[in-house]
């Protein structure tokens, strides 16, 4: 991962992050608020020895209390110097948990012992620091070795009287919410980089150009549904993809400048990743450069265009191959390109993209028109499509946008290349551009989406205006004769290149 897509990632994905830190913080409050209020108070005791009469007799004191200070600290949190305190200051608990809230320390290089009580009430933590200090003196002097006058050699001075703490030591509120969006956030990250590693979707050209070599020819937008054979039956190259369409029809006529590409696949890795309707509307926009384009519905499990554009599908390529029907009477005009429906399903479709008489037929059908445009079923489910990528230039993959999955893809290619067919390229569909910042910015949402509102309307009103004017015209000439009929689309077409340009039209 590069550090732009590490930033690109973090830019998408920020929101969780910050969720998952307010999370933290909200975590933290809460803590903050259930747990019961302390106070800590300390007293300081100071161990020294019996003065010696020379310097020799210094050190060894010195250094004697070096060594027991700490023993004396441990003291400090026993029965022996707790169960007074208890006694005396009629405290409703045992020497085993009053230890738990008191802590003694010895600062480094110091003789001083540090007595920390904490305690839910101010002026009882005090208390107990002071009467543990006293306690501890008074231990010492009777466990302490004596000298020559039966004296203590250890003594401990009370130097720091506790005192009622003014404010309470937990809980802290600030620093448990600090502490606690630190955390969230951290999560955060590290939940969305991981997701980012896991999540093997596709989501950007980045991720199909690790794939392997073969060219991303075109990234298309989300398009609209349709829900009626009226819907399903209007012109797709009036809809906001339709430049993406043209521009990937255009990849394709000049990948190869040496050899015409004349017959491609169609696929995907598994179904449902829009196959049909990039076979569909790649044949409308290459219809537009060249005027012969044919699609064929290779796809004999599940065929989809004849519902998809609308139009009958029982008689049709298994028609053609058995004989019963003749190319010229299965094949079918819709808009400007020539359908070959898929017609009766067969019982054994591979048998039959696999036959001779389909390849023959593949050949006729490559002579006789500039560009043919096969669907086919996907490739990992079944192994029709590998066949009929043998038969053709090559196959075109649709990757679906945050579906398809990269081993999928991966899948496809080496399935491909282990039968020596051609993957011309991949086709990333499906496209959501959910801001301006988007990965992706795809014809017909950004520069060119006022022409092509303007392209669609024009469109529209030009199939209504002409229908209106053949049915006057064939009513007129049914009452006068034939009589000359205005062209609706050439006037559009003038108010469209009048909003373009800002000039008229020459009479």
């Amino acid at each position: 991962m590069t550090p732009s897509e590490f930033i690109a990632i973090l830019r998408k994905q920020w929101t969780t992050i910050v969720a998952l830190g307010l999370m933290g913080a909200l975590i933290g409050f809460a803590v903050a608020r259930f747990t019961p209020e302390s106070f800590q108070a300390t007293s300081s005791v100071f161990v020294s020895t019996q003065r010696g009469e020379t310097s020799a007799e210094l050190v060894q004191g010195s250094t004697f209390t070096q060594n027991i200070v700490q023993s004396y600290a441990q003291l400090a949190t026993m029965p022996v110097v707790l169960d007074p305190v208890i006694r005396q200051l009629g405290l409703p608990v045992t020497a085993t948990a009053l230890s738990k809230s008191i802590r003694a320390e010895t600062p480094l290089n110091t003789f001083i012992i540090e007595i920390t009580v904490t305690d839910g009430s101010a002026e009882q933590s005090a208390r107990i620091a002071n009467a543990v200090s006293d306690e501890l003196a008074t231990a010492v002097q009777r466990i302490s070795p004596k000298d020559a006058d039966n004296e203590p050699v250890v003594n401990l001075e009370n130097v720091a009287q506790a005192t009622t703490p003014p404010t309470r030591s937990a809980p802290n509120t600030p620093l448990l919410v600090i502490t606690g969006l630190g955390i969230g956030l951290a999560l955060g990250y590290a939940f969305v980089l991981l997701r980012a590693v896991v999540d093997t979707r596709i989501r950007t050209e980045n991720d199909l150009q690790r794939i392997g070599d073969t060219p991303v020819l075109g990234v298309i937008g989300r398009q609209p549904v349709y829900r009626s054979k009226e819907q399903r039956a209007r012109n797709p190259m009036a809809e906001p993809t339709a430049e993406a369409y043209r521009r990937l029809a255009t990849n394709i006529e000049f990948l190869d400048p040496d050899t015409k590409i004349s017959s491609i696949v169609v696929t995907s890795s598994m179904p449902g990743e829009g196959k049909t309707t990039t076979a569909v509307n790649l044949a409308l926009a290459a219809g537009e450069l060249t005027p012969r384009v044919l699609i064929v519905d290779a796809d004999l499990r599940r065929p989809n265009v004849a519902k998809h554009c609308g139009i009958e599908g029982s008689v049709g390529l298994t028609s053609v191959l058995s004989g019963h029907v003749s190319i010229e009477d299965a094949v079918q005009q819709w808009n400007h390109i020539n359908i070959l429906t898929a017609g009766s399903l067969p019982p054994n479709p591979s048998q039959i993209v696999n036959s001779h008489a389909f390849a023959d037929l593949m050949v006729k059908l490559s002579s006789s028109y500039d560009l043919v445009v096969v669907d086919s079923p996907p490739l990992l489910p079944v192994t029709d499509s590998l066949a009929l990528s043998r038969v053709t230039d090559g196959a075109l993959i649709v990757v679906r946008f945050k579906s398809t999955r990269r081993q999928q893809i991966s899948g496809s290619l080496d399935a491909l290349e282990a039968v020596k067919a051609r993957a011309i390229g991949v086709v990333l569909n499906r496209v959501t551009q959910k801001n301006k910042d988007s990965e992706y910015v795809y014809e017909g949402t950004t520069a060119l989406r006022p022409q092509e509102r303007l392209r669609a309307y024009v469109s529209s009103l030009g199939e209504r205006t002409r229908a209106a004017a053949a049915n006057a015209g064939r009513k007129n000439s049914a009452a006068n004769g034939t009589a000359p009929q205005a062209n609706p689309v050439g006037v559009l077409s003038s108010v469209v290149n009048t909003k373009r340009t800002g000039k008229q039209p020459k009479p």
